[in-house]
């Protein structure tokens, strides 16, 4: 019978989050995941502080605790996020569709359809949420 060779994870907490040879495709995808999560989070809180004006707690009246200069820099925070994640996403459905994936090709690493065509829609969406969250800062803070 044969013994299953066993690897230990001697990394730690930094072989997940670091990862090793990470690409500018998997820090995109990391990020998505953030952002995808970070707004669900804002949904929910939403959703709470919403629910309270039906028992009579205005938090975001004038003055209240919700025109803090804090939550100035929260509210760029979830437009930020926002801004990243939809045209990542947008990048995203284009590649599934078959879009955005070049002349099928034989699959010799690297691939080349992911650096001629993928990357450069990768630039493209990156220079467009960083137009995005320019034009933000300018009207939020």
């Amino acid at each position: 019978m044969a013994q299953i060779e066993r690897h230990d994870n001697r990394l730690g907490l930094w072989g997940w989050l670091g990862g090793g040879r990470w690409g500018l495709e998997r820090y995109a995808y990391s990020l998505h995941r953030i952002t995808g999560l970070a707004l669900l989070g804002y949904f929910l809180l939403h959703i709470v502080v919403t629910s309270l004006r039906a028992m009579g707690i205005y938090l975001w009246a004038q003055g209240g605790p919700l025109h803090a200069p804090i939550f100035k820099v929260g509210e760029y925070l979830v437009f930020a996020a926002f801004a990243f994640h939809a045209l990542n996403g947008i990048r995203l459905v284009l590649i599934e569709l078959g879009m955005a994936v070049g002349r099928p090709i034989e699959p010799i690493y690297p691939y080349k359809t992911s650096l001629t065509v993928q990357r450069p829609l990768l630039i493209v969406m990156m220079v467009a949420a960083f137009a995005l969250l320019l034009a933000g800062a300018y009207c939020y803070l």
